[in-house]
């Protein structure tokens, strides 16, 4: 795998949509078997991945999104962090991708921002888990679904505190931008920066005009390369045009959406929700050869 710092601010690179949805599709319980599966059926997740890389995305997503001992003591897997962690690793390998993300979640912890002892307790669950990886191969961390600026702080100071290798972060807001009623998309991105990620970005729920008003805000606030995640709420061609709340119907919509994005600075795009492969490749055939619109960072060649 090529290093893929050397891409930041260049390749516009598509990443594999999450697989708890294709699992669900297959009849699994992601509430209780997300993690577990990979372990006990691995080809499942193998197959799910190959039609990903196959789909066009250049970056494949790890599955391991609630692999923090906080999140896997709920499935008394408390124990076997590092094993998860290795064989998902492995079989991500096994797709020859241009580059992998170690996906880590929100430990779920309650988090006092106030309380030094809770902000290390957090800030620990995510140490844990980069020790646990560190001499795994793998390109670069990726912190997702975050909801709040402390829980995010928590993830990054944790992970820095033991490996140097990226990590993008991703925040989840509404078409406002809003991650809480006290926290917006800005105030996280500063976030974000401070504690050392070198991608960040936003995952919505909101149509392509909001998402891209949001792309706009985040590059003016920071110039680290921009990941986007469409949430696709439901896959419903049926549906006929977008709406309010489920404007990504049909991959076909991933086209305008995708040239959109792309024009307002992002890097980094995925199809999340209930997206299927098929949104996948529609993203990457887009943006496929196109260098991000980044004149305000454009490294010189």
């Amino acid at each position: 795998m090529a290093d893929i710092a050397l891409r930041f601010h260049k390749d516009m690179l598509v990443l594999s949509s999450p697989i708890a949805s294709a699992l669900a599709r297959r009849g699994v319980n992601v509430e209780t078997d997300l993690e577990f599966i990979t372990l006990i059926e691995p080809e499942t997740i193998h197959d799910i991945l190959r039609l990903e890389k196959v789909a066009g995305a250049q970056i494949l997503v790890t599955n391991t999104e609630g692999i923090t001992q906080a999140r896997l003591t709920h499935h008394n897997m408390e124990d076997r962090v590092e094993e998860l962690a290795k064989a998902s690793l492995e079989m991500t390998a096994e797709m020859k991708p241009q580059h992998i993300l170690f996906e880590i979640g929100p430990c779920n912890l309650p988090l006092d921002a106030s309380s030094k002892p809770s902000l290390v307790e957090n800030r620990d669950q995510y140490a844990r888990v980069a020790r646990a990886v560190k001499d795994f191969a793998f390109d670069a961390y990726y912190l997702r679904g975050f909801t709040s600026t402390s829980a995010l702080k928590c993830a990054l100071m944790g992970i820095r505190k033991v490996d140097d290798r990226p990590i993008f972060a991703q925040v989840i807001v509404d078409e406002n931008g809003m991650l809480n009623p006290r926290e917006d998309l800005e105030r996280a991105l500063v976030c974000a920066r401070e504690f050392g990620a070198q991608v960040a970005g936003f995952a919505t729920k909101a149509g392509i005009e909001a998402a891209t008003r949001l792309a706009k805000r985040a590059v003016e606030v920071s110039d680290l390369p921009l990941i986007v995640e469409l949430v696709v709420v439901a896959h419903n061609p049926k549906q006929g045009e977008m709406t309010k709340d489920n404007p990504y119907y049909c991959p076909d919509i991933m086209v305008q959406a995708a040239a959109a994005l792309r024009n307002a600075g992002a890097q980094f795009l995925r199809a999340a929700g209930q997206a299927t492969p098929a949104y996948t490749g529609v993203l990457a055939a887009t943006v496929s050869g196109f260098d991000a619109v980044r004149p305000d960072c454009q490294l010189d060649d």
